[in-house]
């Protein structure tokens, strides 16, 4: 489950941006989506990967905007970016035909299944459910932005409910689909 550690960038601007604001959770986005990145292009055996690369121009460009705009954003207007940011990573890894799953997915299968039309269909069957999973943040964003009167929590359970279900589907189908 090395995609799992792929989210600790927004992981981190979650926390951080809940203690100390927005723009100090945007730049720890940033600092550890960057340090993702240099691991994995400095560690023999690893590649760098679409989603990390996506991360660090997403997290980047929106520090940077923010403290040059001094942008006064509420914390589900910020969010709404960040997930819009990380469904449009998604989205293009399909368009550009690299489903982002495949790159993890070859971290820890035998390199003779890599090119087989199975494993690949998987990847993209399992990437289309993330991308799912981060239209329903943004859709819960989009509501939490602006229809101010709901509780925050109904956005935070969409969330919670998104990510659990694409990590259960994300660890349950590879097995599913060995099976069939």
């Amino acid at each position: 489950m090395g995609i799992l550690l792929a989210f600790a960038p927004f992981i981190v601007f979650v926390i951080v941006e809940r203690l100390f604001g927005v723009s100090a959770g945007l730049a720890a986005g940033a600092v550890v989506s960057a340090g993702m990145l240099l691991r994995d292009w400095l560690t023999p055996g690893r590649t760098v990967k679409i989603l990390e690369v996506g991360t660090v121009i997403l997290f980047g460009g929106l520090t940077v905007y923010a403290f040059m705009t001094d942008a006064n954003w509420s914390i589900a207007a910020v969010r709404l970016r960040v997930d819009a940011g990380l469904l449009i990573i998604v989205l293009a890894s399909i368009a550009l035909r690299r489903p982002f799953t495949l790159q993890y997915a070859k971290e820890e299968v035998a390199r003779d299944l890599w090119q087989t039309p199975r494993f690949v269909h998987v990847n993209y069957v399992i990437t289309t459910v993330w991308a799912a999973a981060f239209a329903a943040m943004v859709i819960a964003d989009l509501v939490m932005t602006y229809a101010t009167t709901l509780p925050h929590s109904v956005g935070i359970v969409a969330t919670i409910v998104a990510l659990y279900a694409a990590v259960k589907f994300t660890a349950w189908y590879p097995q599913r689909a060995q099976a069939t």
